[in-house]
């Protein structure tokens, strides 16, 4: 006998007030129905609301106000039209000031869950510009033959479909007032259908759009970029596969985007699809507060795990006697070479190696450090804490874009390794976001 399909049931539809009792770590309000759990988008602490479901589980559910009956003294109206929709942004509902205390009061309670460890001083939050500050992304493109149009943008909340959006605040001017433009430029290519995606790169002065192609264009798609491009000052890109892949248009030059460290008297090359911070001017302050707190000398040998393309390790190596930067990514690698070169530093060392893997026959691995930078993945850094004894630092400084497994970590530095926290903060990397990032300084006596 065939088995039949076990159907997923009917969502309620009728509204459900409930009062919302605190925020989970990505903003979503949390209210309790009959002992289950919901997660409800755009929800604060202390409102009464009316949501309707949009999802639900054996354990937990989730909705969508539909309806305040109060309203959270934190909250403001959104600036942009589309929020709600775009899932770009999920905190543009929360007053700016009160993001800030919400993530700084999250990074204390995930400590002191996850890692078993109080912070005993808080760094002043770093704080920059709130709209207009994002300077790298991957877009979505989509033509939707009912509308006739070329959507540019990113997904719908919760749903892969992509926002139908006019503009993006919080992206770089650059781009962000552009959307329907570049929309209706692919929309004129005979391979508007295959275009999937875009990879926005915003140096200080250049601005390349590298398009992903999944059929080369015609000669008269490229002339219309070219139009496009000139008109718009901006440099575009073809990526046939790979991010190794993207090459400036046909007879156009090769536009390489950099971006500056003033206070260091640095500037970085790099290429569109590599990894940069999004926001320039929390960039410049974490990175002086990272030379700030680890207060180099020419007697300090500094090992930089996760360096990507040398943020860190080259206004380090401006200070210490030496820094040796890690990265798993080896075009990253020899990118950061390059950018050393280029900034007349020669006072460092690159290498390419998985640190989630077992590091110990490495030769960089088996010297000593007296001051350690890490700056990992959401993933966290728990494997290569192992190695910690070996390098005896007495200083470590940890920069993290997930307080989650910062908090792991800190456990594992303090309750493991006799470490003592000193201090840690966070850095509004993503403002209208909930995306925390976060910084946390350890020392400890010489083993």
């Amino acid at each position: 006998m065939a088995r039949r399909r076990s159907r997923t049931p009917k969502l309620p539809d009728t509204p459900v007030t409930v009062s919302i009792e605190s925020l989970t770590h990505d903003g979503r309000g949390v209210a309790h129905v009959d002992g289950k759990v919901i997660f409800i988008d755009e929800a604060l602490p202390g409102e009464a609301v009316e949501f309707i479901y949009t999802e639900s589980r054996k354990d937990y559910a989730e909705g969508k106000v539909v309806k305040l009956l109060s309203r959270a003294e934190d909250r403001v109206d959104a600036e942009c039209a589309h929020y709600g929709t775009c899932g770009g942004c999920s905190f543009q509902h929360v007053e700016s000031s009160a993001q800030i205390r919400i993530k700084q009061g999250l990074l204390v309670e995930q400590f002191k869950r996850i890692g078993k460890v109080e912070i005993p001083e808080l760094w002043e939050p770093l704080q920059g510009p709130h709209w207009g500050y994002r300077r790298k992304a991957r877009m979505g493109v989509k033509y939707v033959a009912k509308k006739n149009r070329v959507l540019v943008g990113f997904r719908e909340k919760r749903h892969p479909y992509l926002a139908e959006i006019d503009s993006c605040i919080v992206m770089h001017p650059w781009v962000g007032t552009r959307l329907v433009a570049l929309g209706e430029m692919i929309g004129s290519l005979s391979i508007r259908e295959k275009i999937p995606q875009i990879e926005v790169a915003i140096g200080d002065e250049q601005c390349v759009l590298a398009i992903r192609v999944l059929e080369p264009p015609t000669p008269d798609d490229i002339e219309k970029m070219r139009v496009f491009a000139h008109a718009h000052a901006v440099s575009l890109c073809l990526q046939s596969k790979g991010p190794d892949t993207i090459t400036p248009l046909p007879g156009e030059p090769e536009a390489i985007p950099t971006y500056r460290l003033p206070e260091q008297g640095i500037e970085f090359k790099f290429r569109p699809a590599m990894f940069t911070q999004v926001n320039y001017d929390i960039n410049r302050q974490m990175v002086s507060r990272v030379l700030d707190t680890l207060d180099l000398n020419a007697n300090d040998n500094v090992l930089d795990l996760f360096c990507g393309l040398g943020n860190f390790t080259l206004p380090m190596a401006t200070q210490a006697g030496s820094v040796v930067g890690i990265e798993g990514d080896q075009p990253l690698v020899n990118h950061a070479k390059e950018n050393a070169l280029h900034n007349n530093i020669h006072n460092v060392e690159f290498y390419a190696a998985d640190l989630s893997k077992d590091i110990s026959d490495q030769p960089w691995a088996n010297r000593k450090y007296n001051k350690i930078l890490l700056d990992p993945s959401r993933a966290g850094a728990s494997e290569v804490l192992a190695h910690i004894k070996n390098w005896q630092p007495e200083q470590i400084v940890y920069v993290s874009c997930n307080p989650s497994t910062l908090a792991r970590d800190a456990g594992i530095l303090v309750n493991e390794l006799g470490y003592k926290l000193v201090k840690a903060g966070v850095m509004d990397m993503f403002p209208q976001t909930a995306h925390v990032e976060s910084i946390a300084l350890f020392t400890r006596d010489l083993f």
